[in-house]
């Protein structure tokens, strides 16, 4: 799709970006400094606690917005769009920021310490690394934002001083696992997300993202396996004071011609600190409800 261009973080066109912002919400970003070696190891080291058994993993159940494991029918995307739909066909282990502010109140909702599984122990040391990078690399395209926008460099990232970020590990597997898929059954139900900016290491293949448009519909996301693939969300789309479009996607089930295929992606988003007013909303009551509303539980 020519409406997601690849963006060189080492040059960096902002006109570019604008125009991508304004008609999918979507970019490709090469130039991010992410060791590639990271992501293979935290997809290795994870599968091997989603291959365990539904038991073992229970006791690190949560739901949507906790810090766990997101099990079979726990979440619905769709919902936050207003659709009703069976469940996402997917498992998430689930994290998020955990350093305290300080604030009792604030702390307890956005802050709480992360649950790490025991059965799998190199989880935490690798996405320690990734995570730091992740924030360093959301802080850039945030200061390259505000630039595509005219606004002075640090428009966002002054308000990024304490921010919320939530990762989620999700894994999408055939359907041996899952089954067939209901109608208007997904991976991932069609939505946009409901932060700043997300960034998104993923795999290709037929059961994959794909990205709505105005002019095209639903496409199929372009693919480079040297690329992070970059959205924004519903606070971001505000923030421009609606010039920009929040990116609305999907992840397709389980294809029938390859109903064995397993994927798995690394989702990182980034927020804000915690009661950011963007154009009159505060960006976590917002936030909280978009979570909530997800929940098939």
């Amino acid at each position: 799709m020519d409406l997601i261009p690849t963006i060189d973080l080492a040059a960096p066109d902002p006109a570019r970006i604008d125009r991508a912002l304004q008609n999918a919400g979507f970019l490709l970003v090469t130039g991010h400094g992410i060791d590639p070696s990271l992501p293979t190891a935290i997809r290795d080291t994870a599968r091997a606690f989603f291959h365990l058994p539904a038991p073992t993993k229970q006791p690190y159940a949560v739901k949507v917005g906790g810090r766990g494991w997101l099990g079979p029918g726990a979440e619905a995307n769709s919902y936050a769009e207003g659709t009703e739909s069976p469940p996402d066909l997917k498992e998430s282990l689930s994290f998020a920021a955990e350093h305290p502010t300080g604030k009792a109140a604030v702390d307890a909702e956005w802050f709480a310490p992360n649950i790490w599984p025991a059965e799998v122990p190199g989880l935490k040391p690798l996405l320690d690394d990734y995570l730091t990078g992740m924030r360093a690399l959301s802080e850039r395209l945030l200061e390259l934002l505000a630039v595509a926008l005219v606004r002075p460099e640090d428009f966002f990232t002054r308000h990024t001083g304490h921010p919320t970020w939530g990762f989620n590990i999700n894994w999408y597997p055939g359907t041996d696992t899952v089954g067939a898929a209901q109608p208007g059954q997904f991976r991932i139900g069609p939505h946009t997300d409901f932060g700043t900016v997300t960034v998104l290491d993923r795999q290709h293949g037929k059961g994959g993202l794909q990205v709505f448009t105005d002019e095209h519909g639903w496409q199929d996301a372009p693919y480079d396996p040297a690329a992070l693939t970059v959205n924004i969300g519903d606070l971001m789309a505000r923030w421009s004071d609606d010039r920009w479009m929040p990116g609305r996607h999907r992840v397709l089930p389980p294809p029938d011609d390859s109903p064995a295929e397993e994927l798995m992606s690394l989702v990182y988003f980034y927020e804000c600190d915690p009661g950011t007013d963007v154009r009159g909303v505060d960006s976590h009551t917002y936030l909280r409800a978009q979570l909530d509303a997800i929940s098939a539980d």
